[in-house]
């Protein structure tokens, strides 16, 4: 697993050295040039941002962990029944191992030097029930990862919540339809307050509440598989609305407890995070596509962040919906207005917006009356990729937007990033020019933003390493074994150099150092090669010459070789 990860970051090592290195001012030019062009990654520097600026990658358990040594989570039970939901049949069973490679994770994020790491708790590992008995093997998990951080100077932001509901609170009580996960919500975070507060500084109580509410219960795609006509049972048009409700409830809850008990004496912040994303009328000039693109707003961001700053739903979706929208008493209105230290936005893309017509069917998905694209007559927004397309522009234009009209808020970035193509050569997938691309061009807007008043303290890269991704399974090329060699393609196998000092090293620490011959290594080539391709010889002479470098590093390593 450490070979994938360490592709991965190659994006983000780029970008962020590149920040941290540079002497050269950036000036994106936001406005002029669309979309960005970032050739020369050394015009983005560290210096262009504030100096408390963050910068950071980030995971979540499900995705990385494995299961081992957990108890089930709802994900374990959806993919388990139903791989054929997922489209390679996959599982997080094993993912990235990160429960046994910690270690590896902490020692690439110094490699990348970043500042900070944001990852999940997964529930279900600390408190396999959910409740009752605390599992101290989790526990200690935990607490190794968060002091290996520590000890190399890596902030840790933890997620108290990325989607993975212990499988016994959906058997018991169907998990965030029900009330009554609020009070086993806040008790599971306090918990977490109470182990591992003296060094965990920012909290983050939800990821994404939009996500789980309308893939879990608006169209079954994510657990529990819940919708109008899902085999699960379930109701589009008021389930999602019950389960936002809820996780807002949660988080209030939560967040309350955290500033009476512990926010004083343990020195923390605690928010949460949301989806940002961004709409443009598809007609620019139609009074109605403009409407519906604040529709498609309020109903995607504003559902959550208007009860988070002024404790209530938007207008718009209180007349819209109507009494399928579950009302806070005023209590509750009072307890989740102001419920930020900082506000988490991930944010991926823009799409645009034209008005629909309402189906008859009631649906949180379309309830909006707004369909949304990434295309208009046939020509994407922004810059396609495997699974979206993205428009960097957006970024800037959602946080003037929030920082408008929503008092400007501490904002941290808490995911940006993109997977690239399942297809791409060897070479092609090291230089990673799409992800960098990727990358520099939001950061050139997003410096814009700060530039205009926003006020964002942290970028963090999404992901960490190739992981889990939650509906593709590893299709997507978070993970480089989908399509990606190992190493160089030979005609009956895959050679990786690397891996010859690797088992030499392994032998010499776990097997006494035995003295050691080479009895065999090389490769056989192409059949259909030309003979002055042949004569030249260069794919063996390539095989050798890696592998007799890596050979040589072994031996300095003081493997006791013989020598011919």
């Amino acid at each position: 697993m450490a070979i994938p990860k360490a592709l991965y970051s190659l994006a983000i090592l780029v970008i962020l050295f590149a920040v941290s290195s540079s002497q050269q001012v950036c000036n994106p030019e936001c406005k002029a040039k669309e979309p960005f062009h970032c050739n020369d990654t050394l015009t983005f520097n560290r210096n262009g941002f504030p100096k408390n600026f963050i910068f950071g990658a980030a995971t979540s358990a499900y995705q990385i962990e494995g299961a081992a040594h957990r108890a089930l989570n709802g994900w374990d039970y959806y993919t388990h029944r139903y791989p054929e939901k997922v489209p390679d049949n996959s599982s997080g069973d094993l993912a990235c191992d990160s429960y046994n490679l910690y270690k590896e994770d902490v020692a690439l994020l110094k490699r990348m030097k970043v500042q900070a790491y944001r990852f999940s708790i997964a529930w279900s590992r600390v408190l396999p029930k959910g409740t009752g008995k605390v599992d101290e093997n989790g526990i200690a998990y935990y607490n190794n990862l968060i002091n290996e951080l520590k000890a190399n100077g890596i902030e840790p932001y933890v997620t108290i919540f990325h989607w993975d509901v212990p499988q016994t609170l959906e058997d018991e009580y169907k998990g965030f339809l029900s009330p009554r996960i609020v009070d086993d919500f806040r008790n599971y975070a306090e918990l977490l307050f109470q182990r591992f507060g003296d060094r965990v500084k920012f909290w983050i109580t939800l990821n994404q509440p939009f996500s789980l509410s309308t893939k879990g219960y608006g169209d079954g795609s994510y657990p529990p598989g819940r919708c109008t006509g899902c085999e699960f049972g379930g109701n589009s048009g008021t389930e999602p609305y019950k389960v936002a409700h809820h996780q807002l409830l949660a988080h209030a809850e939560t967040v309350a407890l955290y500033r009476a008990k512990y926010q004083k004496f343990q020195g923390g912040k605690i928010g949460t995070t949301l989806i940002g994303r961004w709409f443009t009328p598809l007609n620019a000039t139609s009074d109605l596509d403009k409407a519906a693109s604040r529709r498609a707003f309020a109903f995607i961001v504003g559902w959550f962040l208007d009860p988070l700053v002024y404790g209530d739903y938007p207008e718009i979706m209180k007349e819209m919906v109507g009494d399928r929208l579950p009302r806070f008493t005023p209590a509750q209105s009072d307890l989740v207005r102001g419920s930020l230290d900082f506000l988490g936005l991930n944010y991926y893309v823009t799409q645009y917006a034209t008005d629909a017509p309402l189906p008859k069917l009631p649906s949180a998905i379309t309830d909006p009356g707004v369909t949304l694209g990434y295309y208009r007559n046939g020509i994407p927004i922004g810059v396609q990729a495997p699974s979206f397309v993205y428009y960097p522009p957006g970024f800037r234009m959602i946080l003037n937007h929030i920082r408008k009209n929503y008092g400007n808020p501490l904002i941290y970035i808490t995911e940006n990033g993109v997977a690239d193509f399942g297809n791409l050569t060897l070479p092609d997938a090291l230089a990673d020019n799409g992800r960098i691309q990727n990358h520099c061009s939001h950061l050139s807007c997003l410096k814009c933003a700060i530039d205009e008043g926003s006020n964002v303290k942290g970028y963090f890269a999404w992901s960490l390493m190739d992981n889990y991704e939650f509906g593709n399974g590893y299709t997507l090329r978070f993970d480089y074994r989908n399509g990606i060699p190992i190493g160089v393609q030979a005609p009956s196998f895959v050679y990786y150099p690397p891996g010859f000092r690797m088992i030499l090293n392994h032998i010499r620490k776990n097997y006494g150092n035995p003295l050691i011959y080479i009895t065999e290594n090389g490769v056989a080539d192409l059949e259909t090669l030309t003979l002055p391709d042949a004569l030249a010889d260069n794919g063996r002479i390539q095989n050798h010459c890696s592998h007799l470098s890596c050979l040589k590093c072994a031996i300095e390593g003081k493997t006791l070789l013989g020598r011919k």
